[in-house]
């Protein structure tokens, strides 16, 4: 199942940049706010292969980005086998470091392996990386399928990856 993030308050590490680009991972964030949203993760007949609650998402953090006077631009990933970063192509990366040069910082929306993908990704341009969301857990859920094509999750539970706390906490 995927991972479970919440949202990092990074006006703080933004605060004396002009410029962020946004590099979000398709998969577990774009869960994770369906499933906050209470809104199917995808439509088929609607959005194709696109998570419209993650969409909103990314441009509500767009305006607050621009409300904080930078420029804030979106790296995209559109084909469906380029939705987990963790996994991106070499292609890609590359066309990630050479898309980040020119900004300031990049904003990485997903796990510890999708922010190490960006570090390696970035490390020639001098480029700050930032986590935009924390990992709580991992998501155990239902996959639900309703017609016309819109798939969701339901019965949402967050399962804690320490091996010392067992607490799962119901998402409501």
């Amino acid at each position: 199942m995927p991972l479970h993030f919440i949202d990092r308050d990074i006006s703080s590490e933004v605060s004396e940049l002009s410029s962020v680009l946004i590099v979000p991972c398709n998969m577990c964030p774009a869960v994770t706010v369906a499933v906050r949203e209470k809104k199917p993760f995808i439509q088929f007949f609607k959005h194709f292969l696109k998570s419209a609650p993650f969409e909103d998402y990314i441009r509500s953090l767009q305006s607050q980005l621009r409300d904080f006077g930078l420029v804030a631009d979106v790296f995209r990933s559109s084909l469906y086998h380029q939705w987990f970063m963790c996994m991106w192509t070499a292609r890609k990366r590359k066309k990630l470091g050479e898309t980040a040069k020119r900004y300031d910082a990049v904003l990485v929306l997903g796990c510890e392996s999708a922010i190490e993908s960006v570090r390696d990704a970035v490390k020639s341009s001098k480029c700050k990386v930032i986590e935009g969301m924390e990992p709580t857990g991992i998501m155990n859920a239902q996959l639900s399928f309703q017609l016309p094509g819109d798939i969701s999750f339901k019965n949402c539970k967050i399962v804690s990856t320490s091996k010392r706390s067992k607490d799962n906490t119901e998402i409501k």
